[in-house]
């Protein structure tokens, strides 16, 4: 369980309150189901009281009035149909204002997921947040068209046997002083030890999400190094420990036959007293008969309550978890006074950056570069150096610690982010592109682009040849993240969509890695013609491919420990030239 899961729980009351602003928004159909509770309930209390008119009228009279009596069942059966029916509505209600409830939360998830940094994502599995998005939200959607309805109008059935028994018998309802206090505190007890069980439920489901995506994801390396039995043996335990976790919780929610028990005794008591009055004539056959239907609808919804305890549960856990993460905070906002970037120059530098993921753990330590307008920077080093995180600090999708990163001699914390993230263009090492036709996907970044300019762009990054000899050319479309052409085809695409934008700096992050030299230098010789007088930072491992770049900063231990044109370092004994020389041995 991952130390958000760890985090002090939310009160019930919080979370009910969030969950009713989602149904307020719903005013008329929530009014609606109020009054088709309440009337469907009042209906069904109204056959009790007929029966037990009905049996006074056929005992202990010599002559039978049948036309009173079958008026009175009569009226009985109307009120049970009445009362069905309005019982079928209210369902049809809750469930339409469910589906707008799911449909908004979702919607509120999904927007918040596109406002959180990238540190979120970075610490969370991709499988969890899916979870939440789809198994949480469903186990809310069904609380909320079963079990919310089923409390509303277990509370109006309550409140109104307790009315008509009162008129009844107000002695026979003392048995319920013993019945009711005993069936509460049962009920508070296993509600108190199996909410955290149903939050380890919940975070036990997301992790196992997590595991099958990720092994899923890889299976091609799962194969290549015959993992698969490890693989099992794997998810065997982590099935395992969340069939546990949910034996644990519905084991423990097992609320019903204890509940049910102590109104069997109400029962029994109430049967007993109320035979003690009637041979002292303080009560009819007949109200006995409804005493005892209404005692039934009375303990009835406290045992059904019981039943869904765990439910409930699961619900609060679920929405416990849907809430976490729109609570979560959001990307930095702008500063009041940043500005918005217009006619960028490209000019790059960073002063003096201290940067870590953890605190204590730092990544970058004092670094400073400067990357004038239209240089072509490279940079180097050894994994884990730290080359990525500067990638990542231009981009602001980390702030620094401490230092300064200026853009066109602006520090970028005073300019708007989304103005500074689209000066740049970015290909990462990782494809991604989405179900859609080649085009769309290359005209992701820059609306209403012609099939002029994606032709333009991808003649530049060498991919246009290829784009015709698909089955309907640029029209073609890609599906499951392109998984039908070659990863070198999927990165040459990534790079023409890159090339589209036309912005004042480019960005290359291991980007030619999946492409073969002669194509890697193809592309460098298009993008130099492409990027004339832009800036451009490219992360390359493969250091031949380098060997034209204005500036390589070579980066260890998050420090820039040798900088200058790659002739320049390799005429002297540097770290530069260990690392070129040891790719060739």
């Amino acid at each position: 369980m991952s130390n958000k899961e760890n985090r002090p729980k939310m009160k019930k009351t919080r979370l009910i309150g969030r969950l009713l602003k989602y149904l307020m928004a719903h005013k008329f159909w929530m009014l609606l189901a109020i009054v088709t509770t309440i009337s469907g309930n009042l209906l069904a209390l109204i056959g009790p009281y007929y029966s037990g008119l009905a049996i006074d009228e056929i005992v202990g009279k010599g002559d039978v009035n049948f036309p009173l009596v079958l008026k009175y069942c009569g009226f009985m059966a109307i009120s049970y149909v009445a009362s069905a029916l309005l019982a079928y509505a209210l369902q049809r209600v809750m469930i339409k204002v469910s589906r707008s409830v799911v449909f908004t939360m979702r919607e509120d998830v999904f927007n918040k997921l596109s406002k959180l940094p990238v540190s979120y994502f970075d610490t969370n599995q991709t499988g969890d947040i899916l979870s939440r998005i789809s198994y949480d939200i469903d186990t809310l959607n069904v609380s909320l068209t079963t079990d919310f309805v089923q409390l509303f109008a277990s509370a109006v059935t309550v409140i109104g046997a307790l009315v008509m028994m009162l008129k009844i018998s107000p002695i026979l309802v003392l048995v319920f002083v013993i019945t009711v206090p005993l069936a509460v505190l049962l009920t508070r007890h296993i509600t108190r030890s199996t909410r955290p069980l149903f939050r380890k439920r919940s975070a036990k489901l997301g992790e196992l999400n997590g595991f099958v995506e990720e092994m899923i994801g890889g299976q091609k390396t799962l194969k290549a190094y015959n993992r698969e039995k490890v693989t099992i043996d794997k998810f065997d335990l982590q099935n395992e420990e969340t069939v546990e976790a949910y034996y644990q919780a519905e084991y423990h929610a097992i609320a019903g036959p204890s509940v049910n028990f102590v109104n069997n005794l109400s029962l029994s008591l109430i049967t007993f007293f109320g035979a003690i009055l009637f041979l002292n004539k303080g009560i009819s056959i007949g109200d006995i008969s409804s005493f005892v239907l209404y005692s039934r609808k009375f303990s009835g919804p406290i045992n059904e309550v019981a039943n869904i305890i765990g439910e409930l549960q699961s619900a609060f856990s679920a929405a416990e978890r849907v809430f976490r993460l729109l609570d979560e905070e959001v990307e930095a906002l702008d500063l009041p006074t940043a500005e918005e970037l217009e006619n960028v120059n490209g000019s790059v530098e960073l002063e003096h950056i201290d940067f870590s993921y953890v605190k204590g753990t730092p990544i970058i330590k004092d670094l400073s570069l400067k990357a004038p307008k239209g240089s072509l920077v490279a940079i180097v080093g050894p994994t884990g150096a730290g080359k990525t995180t500067i990638i990542n600090l231009l981009m602001r999708f980390y702030d620094a610690d401490s230092g300064t990163i200026r853009l066109d001699g602006k520090p970028v914390l005073d300019i708007k982010r989304r103005d500074m993230r689209l000066a740049y263009s970015m290909v990462l090492q990782d494809t991604w592109l989405f179900s859609g036709t080649v085009f769309e996907n290359i005209a992701y970044g820059k609306e209403g682009a012609t099939k002029e300019d994606v032709e333009e762009a991808c003649k530049a990054a060498g991919v246009h040849d290829f784009i015709l000899t698909l089955p309907e050319g640029y029209d073609t479309v890609l599906t499951d993240d392109g998984s039908t052409i070659s990863k070198g085809q999927k990165q040459l695409l990534t790079i023409a969509r890159a090339m589209l934008l036309k912005s004042e700096l480019l960005i290359l992050d291991e980007a030619t890695s999946n492409v073969d030299t002669r194509t890697e230098i193809k592309i460098q010789q298009a993008m130099r013609e492409l990027m004339k007088d832009k800036t451009c930072f490219i992360i390359a491992h493969r250091l031949s491919t380098i060997r034209n770049a204005d500036l390589i900063l070579v980066v260890k231990d998050g420090e820039i420990v040798e900088q200058g044109s790659h002739d320049e370092l390799m005429a002297k004994e540097s770290f530069y030239k260990q690392m070129f020389n040891a790719q060739f041995v």
